[in-house]
């Protein structure tokens, strides 16, 4: 059984340190938009934010600019380019 739990788990896309941005159409209308400005700065959608921690789904993210770290899901997230 522990096999299947094993297998049936998401393989994490990024690890720490990872160069990331918001995947836009991802991020608009889910449930982390409504406790947010509805209007979000263009940064997070052009990046690049480094993944500083992961824990389960989440990601906390810091950008290479003075505003606070964000935790977002992991599937609003894309690789940085």
């Amino acid at each position: 059984m522990a096999d299947v739990a094993e297998s049936q788990k998401p393989a994490k896309s990024f690890r720490k340190g990872a160069l990331v941005r918001v995947k836009k159409d991802a991020y608009e209308g889910s449930i982390e938009i409504t406790a947010s400005d509805p209007s979000m700065p263009s940064y997070i959608f052009e990046g690049p934010g480094e993944l500083l921690a992961v824990r389960g789904d989440y990601g906390q993210i810091r950008w290479r600019m003075p505003v606070p770290d964000v935790w977002l899901r992991m599937d609003q997230l894309e690789a940085w380019s």
